[in-house]
């Protein structure tokens, strides 16, 4: 059931009940009375988080959304992610695995290792340095099936959040195919060269040729196959603090975390953009029948720079609003307020050529000329003023979306 128009109208606001005049946040915010109905099966968000980010974003409480950004973070930081590591036969997949865990292969719960083909089924493994993430070690390419297509349906690869793809001594093409299979599901993935120290101790080359050498091979190979650039680790599984093994574990906890928030956090972004979409329209609504001009918030309609920073109150993109938000986030305000076009009119004039236009000397003096001809005039200024208002309120907007996808990408991270 779509919310009726009068649910979504804002609607004049001179005073409050005691009679007092409203503050001007309160006098476009509180005004909007629109709230999307919660579906519950429209996502992974929680009726809760969804119904607080509505409300947050109907009062201009940006920093109330960061706090259910933060909230959804949280309870999602625990959601089990499953990382297959696949390659060929023989590519020493096993023995990666139990490095990635810091373990021995010597260990009672390491996977089984060796120079013939050890792993036969899919073998889940936990792993400390990973809380609630499973690894697969899955069988080689070729060793349960005679086409890579028959492969990637015996061991499900849908049903895994990230793949590693292990390689040793050459990369060849079923590496590529199956790279190329991952990426058209539309799943992460990781090339792992392993056996670095391998490489290293019968190479004529020295290190730093030999790691440009293989990348630049692995990079050549896929770009046959117009596979996507992905992350690349040249590894020695013996030597897990030497070469790319510390970066690859940094990167892993990031895309597990990022994993996790992912589907969360899209699923909250998508409903505050509805919240202010809608706002928006209830506020153009406004200005096209000059409503706005009764409301405390903005006494001279004519006054632009009083026009954005009532609808930057509106929306909670205010200078004070913006400050609170970046520190809850553990971020400097400076990162919020510069990604931000509607500062100040003069600054917005000159970056956007629609307001420019409605600014500039040209038009000021058309508006004056026409204010001789009392008949004309009229009408022409209040389509100009609607036109200015109009297109401060969307940028307004814009910047509203821009600093939610900040938030939103900052509880991801903090998470």
């Amino acid at each position: 059931m779509q919310p009726s128009q009068e649910s979504c109208e804002v609607t004049p606001l001179l005073m409050d009940m005691a009679g007092s005049y409203l503050t001007p946040q309160a006098s476009l915010s509180t005004s909007f009375t629109s709230v999307l109905p919660y579906n519950k099966d429209s996502g992974i968000l929680s009726e809760a988080e969804a119904m607080k980010a509505q409300k947050a974003l109907a009062d201009g409480n940006l920093l109330e959304v960061a706090s259910a950004a933060m909230e959804t973070v949280r309870r999602v930081s625990t959601t089990g992610v499953n990382i297959a590591v696949t390659g060929e036969s023989g590519n020493g997949m096993s023995t990666f695995i139990n490095a990635l865990r810091g373990i021995g292969h010597e260990e009672e719960a390491s996977a089984p290792t060796g120079v013939v083909r050890t792993t036969q089924t899919p073998a889940s493994y936990s792993c400390s340095h990973f809380p609630n993430v499973v690894l697969w070690d899955l069988p080689g390419m070729g060793a349960t099936s005679q086409s890579l297509k028959d492969y990637v349906v015996e061991m499900e690869f849908n049903q895994y959040d990230l793949f590693i793809i292990v390689a040793s001594e050459h990369f060849s093409m079923n590496h590529v195919t199956l790279a190329k299979t991952i990426e058209e599901m539309g799943k992460k993935f990781y090339i792992v060269w392993t056996k670095l120290d391998m490489d290293l101790s019968t190479t004529i080359f020295t290190e730093e040729q030999l790691l440009k050498s293989i990348r630049e091979h692995i990079l050549e190979n896929l770009q046959m196959m117009l596979v996507c650039k992905s992350p690349i680790f040249l590894i020695s599984s013996f030597e897990p603090l030497r070469h790319d093994f510390p970066k690859l574990r940094a990167t892993l906890q990031v895309d597990i975390s990022d994993i996790r928030c992912h589907g969360p956090l899209q699923d909250l972004f998508h409903t505050c953009e509805k919240i202010i979409n809608d706002k928006a329209t209830c506020l153009q609504e406004k200005i096209a029948t000059d409503s706005f001009q009764n409301t405390p918030a903005i006494r001279d309609a004519d006054g632009l720079a009083e026009c954005l920073k009532a609808y930057q109150f509106s929306f909670g993109v205010n200078d004070k609003s913006l400050q609170q938000v970046a520190q809850r986030m553990g971020k400097e305000s400076l990162e919020y307020t510069a990604i931000t076009m509607s500062q100040d009119v003069q600054a917005l004039s000159r970056v956007d050529w629609k307001l420019m236009c409605l600014t500039c000397r040209v038009m000021k003096a058309f508006l004056f000329l026409l204010s001789y001809i009392p008949s004309f005039s009229s009408p022409i200024v209040q389509c100009v003023r609607r036109m200015q208002h109009k297109r401060i309120l969307m940028i307004v907007v814009e910047d509203t979306k821009t600093v939610l996808r900040k938030v939103l990408k900052d509880s991801s991270i903090s998470g």
